[in-house]
């Protein structure tokens, strides 16, 4: 049966990794709204000048803008057989919205938790690095590349940082996350469609977890 796949966890805990993962292998599109919001931050228009002051601020964009952003991907023919959402719902207004679009798309929702405690979110989340030609993503703590700064299929390209990954906009970023979107761990229990997996191992391991989710659900 096709389902929408609700990747829950907090900035750093894998979500994104696991979302390709589960894409390359299982062929469910992953529909990252961060990615979505940070290419319009790219433009000039004034809904891009608004979304990239929300980013630098490391605050979450509205539930209108982003609602609106989901609503116009997963219309897509490529997400007809179910899909992976990374990133959203991160409120419980979200999930209300998100109920209404899986009831039209007649599609049920397996929403699983990525545990990982807040102290290796950070290091994780201040410690990523990202190459702007093949999108390959390093940790300076965890996944160094093997030259500093640089990465290793792409020799010579040097690594990005993104502007919301500094110590102070992650810590607003957990915060937000903490108030905001762990009450969706609840809403998702008590209708019991909520699994969780433990994201501090190898993201094989990981992954194997929430294949096997994915295909008993």
């Amino acid at each position: 049966m096709s389902n929408i796949i609700v990747l829950v966890g907090a900035p750093g805990a894998g979500k994104g990794t696991q979302a390709r993962l589960i894409q390359e292998r299982l062929k469910l599109p992953q529909i990252s709204t961060g990615d979505i919001l940070r290419a319009r931050a790219e433009t000039g228009d004034p809904l891009g000048q608004e979304i990239r002051s929300i980013q630098a601020a490391g605050k979450l964009a509205p539930d209108d803008l982003v609602i609106r952003v989901v609503q116009e991907r997963t219309a897509g023919e490529d997400c007809k057989d179910g899909y992976v959402l990374d990133g959203f719902p991160r409120t419980l207004a979200q999930a209300a919205m998100l109920e209404q679009l899986a009831k039209r798309q007649l599609m049920p929702i397996v929403a699983i938790a990525i545990d990982v405690p807040l102290d290796v979110l950070e290091k994780r989340t201040t410690g990523r690095r990202s190459c702007p030609v093949c999108g390959e993503i390093y940790n300076m703590y965890f996944k160094p590349p093997q030259s500093d700064e640089t990465c290793d299929r792409d020799k010579g390209v040097k690594l990005i940082i993104r502007a919301d990954d500094t110590v102070e906009k992650v810590r607003v970023r957990l915060q937000t996350y903490e108030r905001e979107t762990q009450p969706l761990l609840a809403y998702y229990a008590q209708s019991n469609r909520l699994q969780r997996v433990d994201g501090t191992r190898d993201r094989v391991t990981i992954y194997n977890d929430l294949e096997k989710i994915i295909k008993d659900s």
